[in-house]
């Protein structure tokens, strides 16, 4: 076997698994939203409590992605790796016991901290260990295990939680998760981490990131960061219930969110064959323009077809984003806090998180309309492409700085 062939295969390998892991980070955020969806049936949850329960895992997803982030360039990646995915899993299964509303915020909670460290430093490692002509394809594909996940939690959800519940849902979706963390066992360290005794303190990794070389790129990914997660858990948290108070049968909005969600994978796979030929700022600029415009189609529909339409068109030009932002984001820092960076703009991205889906509930709650809901989320998205527009530079085929 030649040298490009070994090196190809070790690069499959990584993706595989380190996506995993990604997968069923998704299934867990995915399997929230029909949770949640029949919880507010079941439990008569009012809306603003449904929002808080999107909400208070977008807190402690912004935790875990700064505490993972500024750890991940002290202790090592694959450390922090196993850590947040141990974490997720366990607190995952034990919220398929949960009977009260408070007992299921402070697991999502836990949960949140564990999904949101990982995903940050599972991207930087994937983008230290490949090359600069793979390195974008290669980390939007990794992104693509989140439809998988997604897609996943879609299907569970359609058949199970109608049938026998959604706690049975929840602890099917926790149990493959562990089996991700004996695989992260197997996970190389970053070629790229600085030896031990080169490794500077947390407090000036953290301040590195806004020093001048680095202010134009920690602005850009402060602002699309939160912008694109505003968006996503303000929509995508919401979707299933939603449908459900468009007047659709519980049953039927799983099924038109399935449809739905069936496009991500489109929308990742085309990300990543863009975002090597034209570039990350024509990819998060284009798609970001296009979810905007699809967010506000989709609150204005008042046909089933044009529900599914938009909302086809919001599932691929959204997630597609989320892969070239994903790939983006290392590619702004020097080794020796690239984490830190990832971490911190994550974290940043996680309030947004926190926002999007208490405007919602809040919003919903007064008898807002769709139409006017929706509109706030183009108006953000647009913010977050105008961004990338205007301060963002592009890193196509550029070496990572060391």
């Amino acid at each position: 076997m030649d040298t490009l062939s070994i090196a190809t295969s070790g690069y499959r390998r990584l993706l595989f698994v380190a996506g995993i892991g990604w997968l069923f980070d998704a299934m867990d955020v995915g399997m929230a939203s029909f949770v949640i969806a029949a919880l507010t049936a079941e439990w008569h949850l009012t809306a603003t409590q449904s929002g808080w329960l999107g909400s208070i895992n977008s807190i402690g997803m912004a935790i875990g992605a700064f505490l993972a982030g500024i750890s991940a360039d002290r202790i090592g990646r694959k450390s922090v790796l196993i850590f947040t995915l141990l974490l997720f899993s366990i607190a995952s299964g034990l919220s398929a016991l949960a009977n009260t509303f408070a007992v299921l915020a402070v697991l999502r909670f836990l949960i949140g901290v564990g999904l949101g460290g990982e995903l940050p430093v599972a991207s930087t490692l994937v983008s230290e260990s490949v090359p600069a002509k793979e390195r974008g394809r290669i980390v939007v594909l990794l992104e693509s295990f989140w439809a998988v996940g997604w897609l996943l939690s879609a299907v569970i959800a359609y058949y199970m939680i109608p049938s026998i519940g959604w706690q049975a849902a929840m602890l099917f979706g926790a149990i493959p998760a562990l089996y991700a963390v004996y695989l992260r066992w197997s996970l190389p360290e970053s070629p790229r981490l600085e030896p031990v005794e080169k490794r500077t303190s947390v407090w000036r990794n953290m301040t590195s990131v806004w020093s001048r070389p680095y202010l134009r790129s920690t602005a850009t990914l402060w602002i699309t960061w939160f912008c694109v997660v505003f968006s996503y858990y303000g929509i995508f948290l919401w979707l299933p219930t939603v449908m459900f108070l468009k007047g659709y049968p519980i049953v039927k909005s799983f099924e038109y969110v399935l449809i739905i969600t069936l496009a991500q994978l489109p929308g990742y796979f085309s990300a990543a064959w863009l975002i090597e030929k034209i570039g990350r700022k024509f990819v998060l600029v284009t798609y970001l323009i296009m979810t905007a415009a699809s967010s506000l189609m989709f609150g204005f529909a008042t046909s089933t077809g044009m529900l599914l339409a938009s909302g086809i068109l919001l599932s691929f030009f959204n997630l597609g984003a989320w892969g070239a932002m994903y790939a983006y984001t290392p590619e702004q820092y020097p080794n020796a806090f690239r984490s830190t960076g990832a971490g911190m703009a994550a974290s940043v991205g996680r309030i947004g998180g926190i926002f999007g889906p208490l405007m919602v509930g809040y919003l919903a709650a007064s008898k807002t309309p769709f139409s006017v809901i929706f509109a706030i989320f183009f108006t953000v998205t647009l913010i977050g492409a105008l961004a990338v527009l205007l301060l963002g530079r592009e890193t196509r085929a550029e070496e990572l700085a060391n």
